[in-house]
Formats: C-alpha cells, sequence, structure tokens
C-alpha cells in the first residue's frame, strides 16, 4: 500500500495553492513547521472542509455534498465512500490524537497517526507508514503552537519542517462538514469495537447532515454530534456475518434519543464520560457479501430541527 502520508501531502500541496480560493490560510512557525488555518481566524468553506476530509483520509476515500432537507428546511449533506475503509477511516481519519501541551490543546486526526501506529486498529491492520512529511488535522480553537508541532515531530519521527498541522475550530463551516463526514468511519469503528475484523470490511459509505455553525465550541460539539446520532446513515459492505449488527447504530445506547447538549450538560462536559456506544450513525445498513443484508436503527428528524434551530 502507497504510504497514507504521501497521498495526504499531495493533497495538502493542493491546499496551500489554492488557499485564498479557499479562505484559508498559511504560515510557518519558528520551528519551521507549517499551519494551515482552515477554520480559526479564516472562514473556511464547504469546499474547504471537502479538501480536508480527503486529507484526514488520505486520498482514500470519496467526499461530496449535496442538499437534502431536515424539516421544511434545505440542508447540505456530505457523503462519504471508501474500498478502504481500515485504512482510510481507521488508521487515518479517526480523531484519537489529544494533542495537548503546556500551551496548546488540540484533537488530532489524520495520516500522522499512521507512522506512530501505536492503537489497535494499527496491529490489526499491521500496517506501519514511513514518511518523511506528516499531516494532522486538529480541531481546536486556537493556533497550533510550536510545542504543539514538535510533539508531532517528536512522536512521528520527522524533522519539524516536515510537519503540516491543518487546524479547525467545531465552530466553523469546515467543522461542521468534516463532522458530517465522519457517519461511515463511526459505523466502521463501532463495529470493530463490537469485535469484528476490519480486513472484513470491504467497503463503507456514510451520509450525514452540516449542522449549522453554532455560536460557541461547546454548542457547536453538540450540535455536529446530533447530526451524526440522529442523522447519520451509513452502508457497510463486509465479507462475514455477525449477531451484533445491531449495536452499531446509535440507537443502541440507552442515552439515545436525548440531545448531545443535554447529555454534556449532565456530565458537566465531561466526554470521556459520554457512552462509547452514542457515538455512531443513527441507521445502518450492513450488507453481507453473499449473505443476508441488515437494517438496524434509525434517524431523528425532529430532534434535528430543534438541537439546529430550524
Amino acid at each position: 500500500m502507497e504510504s497514507l502520508n504521501r497521498m495526504a501531502i499531495e493533497l495538502v500541496d493542493e491546499a496551500l495553492e489554492y488557499a485564498e480560493e479557499l479562505n484559508i490560510g498559511g504560515y510557518d512557525l519558528e520551528n519551521e513547521s507549517t499551519v494551515l488555518d482552515f477554520g480559526i481566524d479564516f472562514d473556511g468553506g464547504i469546499e474547504a472542509g471537502l479538501l480536508l476530509t480527503e486529507i484526514q483520509t488520505a486520498g482514500l476515500a470519496t467526499p461530496s455534498t449535496e442538499l437534502g432537507d431536515i424539516g421544511d428546511a434545505p440542508v447540505p449533506y456530505v457523503d462519504l465512500s471508501t474500498d478502504q475503509p481500515a485504512l482510510a477511516l481507521l488508521c487515518s481519519q479517526k480523531a484519537s490524537w489529544e494533542l495537548t501541551t503546556d500551551d496548546f490543546d488540540g484533537l488530532g486526526s489524520g495520516p500522522a497517526r499512521a507512522l506512530v501506529a501505536e492503537e489497535t486498529e494499527f496491529r490489526q491492520m499491521g500496517y506501519t507508514d514511513a514518511f518523511d512529511l506528516t499531516a494532522l488535522a486538529v480541531e481546536t480553537d486556537e493556533q497550533p503552537t510550536e510545542a504543539a508541532a514538535a510533539q508531532v515531530a517528536d512522536l512521528a519521527e520527522v524533522e519539524s519542517s516536515g510537519v503540516f498541522l491543518l487546524a479547525y475550530s467545531t465552530g466553523s463551516l469546515v467543522g461542521s462538514v468534516t463532522s458530517a463526514a465522519r457517519a461511515a468511519e463511526l459505523a466502521t469503528f463501532r463495529l470493530t469495537e463490537l469485535g469484528y475484523d476490519p480486513r472484513d470490511i470491504v467497503s463503507a459509505s456514510g451520509r450525514a447532515p452540516v449542522a449549522p455553525v453554532a455560536g460557541d465550541e461547546g454548542e457547536a460539539i453538540a450540535r455536529t454530534n446530533d447530526a451524526l446520532a440522529y442523522g447519520g446513515t451509513a452502508h457497510l459492505v463486509v465479507r462475514e456475518d455477525a449477531d451484533f449488527f445491531e449495536h452499531v447504530p446509535s440507537t443502541a445506547a440507552d442515552e439515545h434519543g436525548r440531545p448531545f447538549a443535554e447529555i454534556f450538560d449532565d456530565l458537566e462536559w465531561d466526554f470521556s464520560e459520554v457512552p462509547a456506544d452514542l457515538f455512531a450513525p443513527g441507521k445502518v445498513t450492513i450488507d453481507v457479501l453473499s449473505g443476508p443484508t441488515y437494517v438496524v436503527g434509525e434517524t431523528n428528524e425532529s430532534l434535528l430541527v430543534e438541537s439546529f434551530d430550524l
């Protein structure tokens, strides 16, 4: 398999070349790491969000948008499909790098994770990347610092000049787009959490609405999670049958049916306390090759109307 980071850096070059058209900005830190601002001080946009999604999935997934409806309101939806779900979604797009230093805090996703390759999915896949440049998308409401870039360089074992940090806030248009693009990833991850071998997931597709940009990060985090848990759908093609497919969608969670804002409030915004089975699309089709097809879960349009204030 081609290096995930090599493929992603080609797309980073595209973002740098068309930064003005994408409403994003770039600059170098003193240690020569590069920051691309996709949605902190720059507005970004839907096209910027789609390109960042491609970078997060190392060019192995195809994202697009189309208009749908929630209630009486036309709302953009993000569709994403990939025939390399384990690599594109689990080994790249998954947001699991807690990029925390004395002067910075953010959540990282993207192919830089594959250079570290310490998470379970990399052992399952037997995959570790090797490349001298790397890209990490960072969900944060502050500009990345040299210390943050140095952490990435150190763990990924690259020079600081080879680090590209792609920063955006949850409360930005890029934040809403890239979150909506995670429906397939969350379904794939949830299936593997239940014990399914990711190498037996052949193809994954997902769809979710783009949440209206909220006024603060807390509300944005709640809305984007509502978009996935109550408006997200996914389709997986798998090789082997299993008896736990009904546990893949968010409807399997005891807290399902409550807006994330309420759940976060009850937990005093300690995200680590939120039940993991809520982080999934609302409805999933699982198609077993030469076997049965399962349709599990349901979406909740009325909850989204309330969450999105439509």
